[in-house]
């Protein structure tokens, strides 16, 4: 017999995902759920590619994007991972909140652009050089994404409560 825990779902706190599912989740997905404040102070996203380095993580988008006044605005965001399209299955996610810094220099672009495009098409060279060099646009900003705090989720641990409803399940 489960504990009183694992009567239910109403309590998940010990389904987080393993620092080494997370690791595996940021190196296996390409894209995320950026998530910010809007105007009206309330939340918005749209689903971007990312590049992950040591910790934080790396996106593009044109100047003149709501999300790029936005963050200028209040830098804090979150991003969220799910494991949904990878061979990973789905029921992994990670969701980050952090600050957000806005950058337009030349150096950092120099940096990113090639290593987020072969990031993005790691198998094709040619399909990398290109979406390098469309990338390389005037207005085109970075976002350097750098996170505080996290929350994972691994639904084989919720499953493993109740067996019998999660034979079959997607992520069990």
């Amino acid at each position: 017999m489960g504990t009183e825990m694992d009567s239910d779902y109403e309590d998940l706190t010990e389904c987080g995902l393993t620092a080494e599912l997370e690791d595996q989740l940021i190196a296996t997905q390409r894209e995320c759920t950026f998530m910010w404040t809007n105007k009206a102070g309330e939340a918005f996203g749209v689903i971007m590619s990312y590049l992950p380095d040591s910790g934080t993580f790396w996106l593009t988008a044109a100047e003149r994007r709501a999300r790029i006044s936005a963050i200028r605005r209040f830098p804090r965001a979150s991003i969220c991972i799910t494991s949904t399209g990878t061979d990973m299955g789905t029921g992994k996610t990670i969701t980050y909140k952090g600050e957000c810094t806005v950058h337009s220099s030349r150096d950092i672009k120099d940096w990113f652009y090639p290593r987020f495009a072969r990031w993005i098409r790691p198998d094709d060279e040619v399909a990398a050089t290109t979406f390098q060099t469309f990338l390389d646009s005037p207005d085109r900003v970075i976002i350097e994404f750098r996170p505080d705090d996290k929350l994972g989720f691994d639904s084989a641990l919720m499953w493993a409560r109740s067996p019998e409803a999660g034979n079959n399940r997607p992520g069990s």
